[in-house]
């Protein structure tokens, strides 16, 4: 439980980053559709123009320093994401510890 709570203030802390990363990358590329960027998977970050490359880079940075500061290395955290989506009552768990941390930060 203390895993998880770390786990849901480092995607409370990135989620704003994360739309504005997004929204900056979308317009360096246009009308394009903008590919999906996976931090551990360089290939997805290749893909990308110079400065949309370096925005998604320094993103993924911010958020592996994010996750680490929430107490959690990067593996735990990508094994975690993945328990998640494949256990509908974690999921509802963690849906209800988000909805918690922002009421209560």
């Amino acid at each position: 439980s203390n895993e998880l709570r770390s786990y849901a203030k480092a995607m409370l802390t990135m989620e704003p980053r994360r739309q504005q990363a997004f929204d900056e990358i979308k317009k360096i590329i246009g009308n394009g559709e903008v590919p999906k960027i996976v931090c551990n998977d360089k290939n997805s970050l290749g893909g990308l123009p110079g400065k949309a490359r370096d925005i998604a880079v320094n993103y993924c940075q911010s958020y592996q320093k994010v996750v680490e500061e929430n107490g959690l290395t990067i593996d735990r955290y990508n094994t975690i994401t993945t328990q998640v989506q494949s256990n509908e009552d974690l999921k509802r768990q963690m849906y209800n510890l988000l909805l918690r941390l922002q009421k209560n930060p």
